[in-house]
């Protein structure tokens, strides 16, 4: 963190803090609109089958996105725990400094750009259906 500017760790701060109000006002959204098509449901409004898949798909895709937010609100708390720690901009895979420009597009990023490309062409692999 010693490469990084006290100005420059305070504006990280506020983004990180920034997503992190964003995040949880989303998920709190998602959670009521949620709930209130589990009444919709319940009520009867749902008139067949097919219907009743569109709502379960739907459903579904809402749970998609908030587990999304959460692993990324779990990503921004862990960065602040960094900052706290002192080791906030140091990359978890070779040890130097990440870069002001990366941390500043994505606050939560463990790695430097090498090895987070590195670790993507690793760990990326396309899916292959199989029987």
């Amino acid at each position: 963190m010693k490469h990084l500017k006290p100005d420059e760790i305070s504006r990280l701060r506020e983004q990180l803090l920034e997503r992190e109000r964003e995040l949880r006002g989303e998920i709190r959204e998602l959670l009521l609109q949620s709930d209130e098509q589990h009444h919709k449901d319940l009520a009867g409004l749902v008139a067949d089958v097919g219907d009743e898949s569109v709502a379960n798909m739907l459903a579904d895709l809402d749970t998609a996105v908030i587990d999304r937010h959460v692993h990324e609100l779990r990503e921004l708390e862990a960065a602040r725990g960094r900052m706290i720690a002192g080791d906030y901009g140091l990359c978890a895979d070779c040890g130097r400094d990440i870069d002001y420009e990366r941390l500043a597009a994505f606050p939560a990023a463990v790695r430097c750009v090498v090895c987070q490309r590195q670790r993507e062409t690793v760990y990326v692999h396309e899916a292959t259906p199989r029987l």
